[in-house]
C-alpha cells in the first residue's frame, strides 16, 4: 500500500473506531492492514523515520491498537501497544504535538498497573509525568486518587470513583480491581461470621443489585435462603457467629484493612 492508501484506511479506521456501534473484528483487521503498511512503508524507505507525517501515522496506528485492546478486553496488547507510545508521549519524539488521546490512554495504563499490583511500575509512570497533569488532568487524577484509597484501605473509595470515571473505558479496569476488593473481602468476611442477611452483603461486597449478590454466592459455593433472605458461608473453623448488626460494613473493612495492600 501506498502512503496515501495507509493514511486513508487509518482516517476510516478511526472514524469506525469511534462511531456509536463500531464492527469490532473488522477494526481489529483493518488495525492489522495498518500495522502491516506502516512497517512497509519504513522498509521500502530508510529515510521516512525523519518524515514527521509518518511518524504521526505511526502513533495513531497504535493508538487505534491501544483503544480496540479496551474495547475487547485483551490487556496483553493493551500493554504492547503502549510500550510503542511511550517514545511519543514521553519522548516528545519528532517535536509532533500531544495527541488527543494520550492522557486517556496513560490514565488506563495507570489503571492497569493499579489492577495488576504493579506498585513500583505505576510510580515510576508518575515520576513520568508533568505535576501540572498529575494535579489537574482528570484522566491522570482519577488513577492517582485510586491508588491513594488503596493505600488507605479505603475500598468504599475505589468503589464511589467508578462511577466518577473521566471516560466508560475506565470502568475496564475498574471492574477488575472491584473483583479483586470482592474476593478479599469474601475471604475474610466467611471466615469471620456464619451467615449474613441479603442487605448487609451485598453492601459490604459492593454489588449495586441483589442478582449480582446471588451470583457471586453461587460462585463462592455459599447457601442462600431465599425465605431467610440471608446468605450462610462455608466455614472450616468453630469460632464463627451470626452478625444481626446493621454497621456490617465498617465491621468488614476493617478486617480487610488488616490484610496486607490486596492490589
Amino acid at each position: 500500500m501506498s502512503a496515501r492508501t495507509i493514511n486513508k484506511l487509518y482516517e476510516q479506521t478511526h472514524a469506525a473506531l469511534n462511531s456509536q456501534n463500531p464492527n469490532l473484528e473488522a477494526i481489529g483487521k483493518q488495525v492489522s492492514q495498518l500495522k502491516v503498511g506502516v512497517v512497509k512503508l519504513a522498509i521500502q524507505n530508510s529515510e521516512i523515520e525523519a518524515d514527521s507525517s509518518y511518524q504521526l501515522l505511526k502513533r495513531g496506528v497504535a493508538e487505534l491498537g491501544a483503544q480496540l485492546s479496551i474495547k475487547v478486553g485483551d490487556i496483553a496488547a493493551f500493554e504492547r501497544y503502549l510500550a510503542q507510545l511511550e517514545p511519543f508521549y514521553f519522548g516528545n519524539r519528532m517535536g509532533l504535538n500531544e495527541s488527543d488521546v494520550m492522557y486517556p490512554l496513560i490514565g488506563l495504563n495507570l489503571l492497569r498497573m493499579l489492577s495488576d499490583n504493579l506498585i513500583a511500575d505505576f510510580h515510576t509512570m508518575l515520576e513520568r509525568i508533568d505535576l501540572e497533569q498529575l494535579q489537574n488532568n482528570p484522566f491522570i487524577v482519577h488513577p492517582v486518587k485510586l491508588e491513594q484509597a488503596l493505600m488507605e484501605g479505603s475500598y468504599k473509595k475505589v468503589w464511589q470513583a467508578r462511577s466518577d470515571v473521566p471516560t466508560p473505558e475506565y470502568l475496564f479496569f475498574m471492574d477488575i480491581l472491584m473483583s479483586t476488593i470482592r474476593n478479599e473481602v469474601a475471604s475474610c468476611v466467611e471466615k469471620s461470621y456464619t451467615s449474613l442477611p441479603f442487605s448487609d452483603a451485598k453492601s459490604v461486597l459492593f454489588f449495586s443489585n441483589m442478582d449480582e449478590l446471588l451470583k457471586f454466592a453461587q460462585d463462592h459455593q455459599w447457601i442462600v435462603s431465599p425465605a431467610e433472605k440471608r446468605i450462610t458461608f462455608r466455614s472450616d473453623t468453630d469460632d464463627a457467629h451470626v452478625f444481626q448488626g446493621e454497621n456490617i460494613m465498617k465491621q468488614a473493612l476493617s478486617y480487610a484493612q488488616e490484610l496486607e495492600r490486596i492490589v
